[in-house]
């Protein structure tokens, strides 16, 4: 069993409140799952059920010179599942759905030199893309996950908590020299992932989106990158990776690195991205990149032609019609087992 360390006695969960103030609005376009206020038992007030099965899939389009493309209509979308056209019942542009937030933070040595550049652009990212009714937490993951800041709208408390972020060695304080020494039992990237998505993100509301600041090395995790992902998909959240990787931290110490696919993975099966930054400019543009791409997703919702509640994981397919467009976005979902 892997666990998340806290930092706080109770957590902050404000899904409740959420859930009453977007009532209407996911009647139409979702189905979320029961919530209720953690520590307290459900009361009639608290819980929001729909029956419909709607499938949510937000998707970003790009046209070749990687410009966001956004004045499409429902119409000009084809969408299939399994290879079976879908009816997109409900659409929007520009979706003003809430977003909740996962930053997640690699601390292992590997992250020595350049953790201060994540932090300082990370707090400017969440001040720009913070609305009122919006959410993040904050976790570092070496030895192990540990969550920093639970929900929370305060863009102040959110700053603080990625300041608390620290190296790691393994535990042994953290690294001297110049060329820290990647622990071989020190980043649990997957227990991370793993953890944000069937732990926090689970039972959220609207937009899912975890942003991971990691070389993608993972060494020491209590599950493998295919259950973290499982977990990501049934909890329909989108992985993005900026990817500050150290390269020389590897190399000084003979050691190999394949971090890169692990990150792709994440993102090609989750409809996020990658970024790979080399300097502090870099990482600016990658926020602001990941920021101009929540502002022009697109969401697409269908009832599925396939009722039966299966378990089963399907595919996903989303073109535009007549247009070599380039699209992001989830390749698919697992059914309802009941």
């Amino acid at each position: 069993m892997i666990e998340l360390t806290r930092d706080r006695s109770a957590r902050m969960r404000a899904a409740v409140l959420r859930v009453v103030a977007l009532g209407f609005f996911l009647l139409g376009v979702g189905v979320p799952p029961t919530l209720t206020q953690e520590g307290a038992p459900a009361q009639a007030d608290q819980t929001l059920r729909v029956t419909t099965n709607v499938v949510n899939v937000y998707a970003v389009v790009k046209e070749k010179k990687n410009r966001p493309v956004s004045d499409l209509k429902r119409e000009d979308f084809e969408l299939t599942e399994d290879n079976v056209p879908q009816e997109i019942r409900y659409f929007s542009r520009e979706t003003d759905t809430p977003l909740t937030l996962g930053i997640l933070v690699d601390t292992s040595p590997s992250q020595q030199r350049v953790l201060g550049i994540e932090q300082e652009e990370a707090k400017t990212f969440l001040g720009q893309v913070l609305r009122p009714k919006d959410l993040a937490f904050v976790l570092q993951f070496d030895v192990q996950v540990e969550l920093l800041h639970d929900f929370t709208g305060s863009v102040g408390l959110l700053t603080r908590a990625i300041d608390e972020a620290r190296i790691n060695g393994g535990g042994r304080g953290p690294m001297p020299g110049t060329i820290p020494n990647p622990d071989p039992c020190c980043t649990k990237l997957h227990d991370a992932v793993y953890l944000a998505a069937s732990e926090l993100l689970k039972n959220e509301i609207g937009r899912k989106v975890v942003i991971l600041l990691s070389d993608g090395e993972d060494r020491g995790s209590k599950v493998e990158l295919k259950q973290a992902l499982e977990a990501a998909q049934r909890s329909d959240v989108i992985v993005y990776s900026i990817a500050v990787i150290d390269r020389a931290a590897y190399w000084g110490q003979a050691m190999g690195f394949h971090g890169d696919s692990v990150l792709n993975k994440y993102a090609d099966d989750t409809g996020g991205r990658v970024i790979e930054v080399r300097n502090a400019r870099d990482t600016s543009a990658a926020f602001q990149g990941i920021a101009e791409e929540l502002r022009t997703q697109y969401l697409l919702g269908y009832t599925p032609s396939n009722t039966q509640h299966d378990g089963s994981f399907r595919k996903i397919r989303v073109k535009v019609r007549d247009r070599d467009y380039k699209i992001q976005a989830r390749r698919g979902y697992y059914a309802p087992t009941q």
